[in-house]
């Protein structure tokens, strides 16, 4: 495993890879989603209308109670989570013997997490924080509660909103038309950034499943050739079909 992970760090300093190469963080990805999917959108799950940073919420049947100060908020969510991939890198991992710790405003020592040691330490992570084919809109109470869960076919769940997104037992569910979607999300992380353990043995099947259920749409395409537009590179998994349409 150590070897692989070697060898993927190094085949990508040399740009063998044709992952992100030029958003260089997921704060400056964030400022380019928006010209992407435009300032009037529906959320990626969900289907709430939103403007700008603000959710509509009346029509799509949001059932959270939690997080409610986020519920109003339009969020850009990773759907391969930064976990998934960031605990392959030993800035994560290690992150206290490698970032420290640094003091609060209020002068308490904090440790540094692991995201922000990988963050800040590995340039390979920071790329793939801010992929941009990795990052949808959200409403920002359905981020939160998505976390750092992995995807899986749950049968018996409250619904989350009226488009019957599900959650329980840290597994997630997306609505049957983004099954593909995810998919594709999925296949395309793991094949720019192999090595990272983002689709599991045990997910190869359900995302081959997904994919055929729910076919390319001409919205994903369009979606698609714009991030292609921002980031360059190009998605090997829509980029055929999209190219047909």
């Amino acid at each position: 495993m150590k070897i692989i992970l070697f060898i993927s760090t190094l085949l990508f300093s040399f740009n063998i890879f044709a992952g992100n190469s030029k958003i260089t963080s997921f704060g400056n990805a964030k400022g380019k989603l928006p010209n992407i999917y435009g300032n009037k959108a529906k959320t990626f799950y969900c289907n709430c209308d939103y403007q700008k940073k603000s959710i509509k919420l009346q029509g799509c049947g949001l059932q959270l109670k939690k997080f409610k100060k986020r519920s109003k908020r339009l969020e850009w969510e990773h759907i391969v989570p930064a976990h998934a991939f960031g605990k392959s890198f030993k800035e994560w991992r290690d992150s206290k013997s490698i970032c420290g710790a640094k003091k609060s405003k209020s002068g308490k020592i904090k440790k540094i997490s692991g995201r922000k040691c990988a963050s800040k330490r590995n340039k390979l992570f920071r790329y793939m924080e801010a992929d941009i084919y990795n990052l949808v809109p959200a409403i920002g109470s359905i981020n939160a509660i998505r976390s750092n869960y992995s995807m899986a076919e749950i049968n018996r769940s409250q619904k989350l909103c009226s488009t019957d997104l599900k959650i329980s037992k840290r597994k997630v569910t997306p609505p049957s038309f983004r099954k593909g979607d995810v998919a594709r999300i999925y296949m395309y992380m793991d094949q720019e950034y192999p090595g990272r353990g983002i689709i599991s043995k045990k997910n190869q099947g359900l995302f081959k499943k997904w994919n055929l259920e729910d076919p390319i749409s001409a919205e994903e395409c369009v979606i698609y050739l714009k991030k292609k537009a921002f980031q360059g590179n190009i998605n090997k998994v829509l980029e055929s079909h999209c190219l047909l349409k």
